[in-house]
């Protein structure tokens, strides 16, 4: 099925392959999308995000499912069948919270945040599948993290959320995630178990939203701050630091509170992807749509800041 950017509602759950041409930010216009993870894989870009589904006029998150969108040539887009839902989760009460899809020896573990259903917070599933757009299943059959494993930094309700995971050189799995505290801890090479402690990272006004990359020899954990949030930055030499902070790498973002951003290699290129509340008249911090703008470096591996922008990379 081809769609236009104005074709379908914005409840609409994709049930088959629906294809759409990108034009301008927001990628997404004819339904909300937020938190997005982005991987690339055999040529293609895949990015994962949560449906917001919370009607006009009310404000409050509601996200029950997410989704998958995938391109060859970030021009023409599939958005492919849902293949996850918060309820697919049988420990969980609910809550498709942000999450991140990464592969590894041909299977793909989708790390997501989800309210548990008996431990009370957030907390940290894991699915799996053998492709990247599903469908997933549960890969452990409970939660990876949960509230009351973080409680000796902080006994916030939400301190277990926005999950990220880095492979590293060494074929070594970290998996970071936080809210007002960060942590991180080593994977084993399943992927579904924790191998070691859980660290603490001091970040200077860190919120949300860690996300790990690598250029060259330097390795960056960018992350939402203060609130309304902005993206900011730090480097290392190591995935486990210590991190230097850089600044801010994105301002408060259009009509929305929150920010959730991935960043990632494709042909060749740097791309930020992030959210937003642009969609008129009703969108905002409970009905945010995914963006997509580019990301460049300066000659010394900083990172030059973002300029969000509504003709995006097209």
């Amino acid at each position: 099925m081809v769609t236009s950017w104005l074709a379908a509602p914005c409840g609409l759950s994709a049930q088959e392959d629906t294809t759409f041409v990108a034009g301008g930010n927001p990628l997404v216009k004819y339904k909300y999308t937020a938190d997005p993870g982005a991987m690339v894989h055999d040529g293609r870009l895949y990015i994962y995000a949560g449906h917001d589904e919370c009607p006009p006029t009310a404000e409050h998150y509601l996200l029950n499912e997410w989704c998958v969108f995938s391109s060859s040539d970030l021009k023409t887009w599939t958005e492919h069948p849902v293949p996850l839902r918060a309820k697919d989760f049988a420990w969980a009460k609910g809550e498709a919270w942000a999450s991140q899809v990464i592969e590894r020896d041909g299977k793909f573990y989708w790390y997501v945040t989800v309210e548990h259903a008996t431990i009370p917070g957030k907390s940290i599933g894991v699915a799996v599948s053998d492709s990247p757009t599903g469908p997933f299943v549960d890969a452990r059959g409970s939660a990876l993290i949960t509230n009351d494993m973080t409680t000796e930094r902080s006994k916030s309700y939400w301190d277990d959320i926005d999950p990220t995971v880095f492979i590293d050189d060494d074929g070594q799995a970290y998996l970071y995630w936080g809210n007002t505290q960060c942590y991180y801890a080593k994977l084993k090479k399943n992927m579904i178990e924790l191998d070691g402690p859980i660290v603490p990272v001091d970040l200077p006004r860190f919120t949300e939203a860690p996300w790990l990359h690598k250029r060259g020899d330097w390795y960056y954990l960018s992350y939402a701050s203060e609130f309304p949030e902005k993206i900011c930055y730090a480097m290392s030499r190591s995935i486990t630091g210590p991190w230097e902070y850089k600044g801010v790498l994105n301002e408060l973002a259009g009509n929305s509170n929150t920010n959730h951003q991935a960043i990632i290699e494709f042909g060749g290129q740097w791309y930020f992807i992030y959210h937003n509340g642009a969609i008129n008249p009703t969108g905002g911090s409970f009905r945010r749509s995914v963006c997509i703008d580019r990301l460049y470096y300066n000659e010394d591996g900083t990172l030059k800041r973002v300029q969000m922008t509504t003709e995006g990379i097209w």
